[in-house]
């Protein structure tokens, strides 16, 4: 008698996991599907009028008007992939700090990574004077201040135990501390250095060409590859260490890992495109009330997220009060500031 609500249940349960499947796939095609039309809408916008028609052509360099193709090829494609890639970088690694901290609050820029990763950037222009011509240099100090803050929070985490929102606020507390560096070194420096430095505290993803994203989109791929093949590890994550240990899973090991290499694409996107906050917040999230916590469906949506919230930024920052553009790091303040408060008081609710 036993067996048959056995089966009905199993029958139940492998009917609902379809269902769930199914959301997952869906969800992850409709962001692919406004991703399209978000490349769509980026690369007809702008003060040149460019006819529908034309806009595939240019970006073969193939269109009857030679204006068209340098301005698809030379300003609008360039500054979409790099909009794509950074947010899509962003994305990924607030998916994999909020799995890995076990906290939903936790990005690049409420832990104060990307502020050390800026620092590091102002240190190396102002202080060690080195410029666009010094290769990997401004990387490099960017990647060495990233992860001089993630050590700090890894350390308070470890060795003072404290909670996931004690993270969280030590992140601000290391932020603010960061961004008076910051403001201190602007103060020292020239006319020259200050207007670099004023494009890493804005955000500017319209500075990189293609040939500069090889870098960054080889890290990212093998980024989200190295995430996909330890999908599983992050959903035992979400069961408490305790749990994946006796999984198998080298907890610290595992965690030191994951936020260097969190680090290292933060640092990297840093150096090429500026300070750009709240994307790694907010872009797991909105993953995340649509498909839940599995990590085999967050991960790719959260790439997705991430590129669709931060080329839909830039769309607005070219299109709010045309032809002027705004500064892209103010657009994604604006937008993640609220999304934050009501996360952190959701949190506090609970």
């Amino acid at each position: 008698m036993n067996s048959v609500p056995s089966k009905l249940e199993n029958r139940e349960l492998k009917l609902a996991n379809r269902q769930r499947k199914n959301r997952s796939m869906g969800f992850l095609l409709l962001l692919v599907l406004l991703l399209g039309l978000a490349v769509l809408f980026s690369l007809k916008s702008g003060s040149y009028e460019t006819p529908a028609a034309e806009i595939i052509k240019g970006i073969f360099g193939r269109s009857a008007d030679r204006r068209i193709n340098l301005v698809i090829q030379n300003n609008r494609l360039p500054r979409i992939c790099t909009a794509i890639l950074a947010g899509a970088g962003l994305g990924l690694s607030g998916c994999i700090l909020q799995a890995i901290l076990h906290n939903p609050l936790a990005s690049a820029s409420t832990l104060g990574v990307s502020q050390g990763a800026t620092f590091g950037a102002a240190f190396s222009i102002v202080i060690l004077g080195l410029g666009s011509g010094h290769g990997l240099g401004i990387p490099l100090c960017s990647f060495a201040g990233s992860v001089t803050v993630a050590a700090l929070i890894l350390g308070l985490s470890r060795l003072k135990q404290i909670s996931p929102e004690g993270i969280v606020l030590a992140g601000v507390a290391v932020s603010s501390m960061l961004s008076a560096g910051t403001t201190l070194i602007q103060y020292f420096a020239d006319e020259v250095e200050l207007s670099a430095l004023v494009f890493w505290t804005f955000g500017d993803l319209g500075s990189t060409g293609l040939k500069d994203l090889a870098g960054t989109a080889a890290l990212l791929a093998f980024f989200f590859l190295y995430c996909i093949l330890h999908r599983w590890d992050y959903n035992a994550l979400l069961s408490g260490e305790e749990t994946a240990v006796s999984l198998g899973i080298g907890v610290k090991r595992f965690t030191l890992v994951n936020m260097t290499l969190c680090c290292l694409v933060c640092s990297l996107i840093v150096s090429q495109v500026g300070l750009i906050n709240f994307i790694g917040l907010a872009a797991p999230h909105v993953v995340r009330l649509a498909i839940g916590n599995n990590h085999a469906y967050l991960i790719p949506g959260s790439v997705l997220a991430g590129a669709l919230l931060l080329l839909l930024g830039d769309l607005a920052a070219r299109s709010v009060i045309a032809p002027v553009i705004l500064p892209i790091g103010a657009v994604t303040s604006f937008l993640g500031g609220p999304l934050f408060l009501y996360l952190l008081f959701k949190g506090g609710r609970s």
